[in-house]
């Protein structure tokens, strides 16, 4: 069976689909674009200006067409006449769907897997086929988009038994995680570019305003003024002649009269 590669439709979906901020985007186009050849079509990974452009006019036809978020009607991703690549047409819907999982599969080194219930996906994928034929496009879709299925005790769950109606772990097979994933997830690359953005910002106003003397604390100044007032006061106060006691204020007053 061949290997899903991805286009720029299935790039501006993810985007779309987890909400990325619009801040964000270049980022994530440059993440994928980077890991190339394993998981993008060859005419996308020969020039990132060009794939750019490509991801943001798809993103403009998805937002055109009311794919705007993770509550979207997955069925938005295509137009009407495209063609289903890894599973069977009346399951096309399902494909998109595991599209956008194996994309955070890829974007998230550190997240393991994810856990689906496909039992339940027919229904809110709007699928309508027997349920044997959604079974076989379970195991395709599996297999197509280099997963492995486990059950909730992390052990291998073999899907061609049938697809059980209860959470499975979907992760990306070892082989290709080894193949695509050799460094950072998109968190630690966005971490590291931002980190870098800042030194760019602080060495541009050293640059251009220089390097500002540190004042003196004004607790400190503040502290030292009270101390020499109250060293003042003390000097002013043990200087001055002190009064005239009441007994001679008195008799003074009665020479006077």
């Amino acid at each position: 069976m061949p290997k899903y590669i991805f286009n720029a439709r299935d790039i501006a979906a993810y985007i779309k689909w987890f909400s990325v901020p619009s801040y964000l985007e270049v980022s994530y186009m440059q993440y994928i674009f980077n890991i190339g050849d394993p998981v993008l079509a060859k005419p996308l990974t020969s020039d990132f200006e060009k794939f750019k452009t490509d991801v943001y006019r798809q993103l403009y036809y998805l937002w055109a067409n009311g794919f705007e978020g993770e509550r979207s009607d997955i069925s938005n991703m295509v137009d009407d006449d495209s063609l289903a690549l890894v599973c069977d047409q009346e399951c096309i819907n399902l494909e998109s769907y595991m599209k956008l999982v194996t994309l955070h599969l890829i974007y998230t080194k550190h997240l393991p897997y994810v856990k689906i219930n496909f039992a339940g996906l027919p229904l809110s994928l709007g699928i309508r086929c027997d349920y044997s034929t959604y079974e076989e496009n379970v195991v395709k879709a599996v297999k197509g988009f280099n997963l492995v299925s486990r059950d909730m005790f992390g052990k291998p769950f073999d899907l061609k038994l049938g697809v059980p109606d209860e959470l499975l772990q979907i992760s990306l097979s070892d082989s290709f995680k080894a193949e695509i994933i050799g460094g950072n997830d998109i968190r630690d690359e966005v971490h590291k570019a931002q980190k870098e953005k800042m030194n760019e910002f602080k060495e541009n106003s050293l640059k251009e305003f220089g390097s500002i003397p540190a004042k003196p604390s004004k607790t400190r100044r503040s502290s030292g003024r009270s101390q020499g007032e109250k060293a003042n006061r003390h000097k002013t106060s043990s200087a001055q002649p002190k009064g005239i006691p009441l007994e001679e204020r008195r008799h003074k007053d009665g020479e006077d009269k």
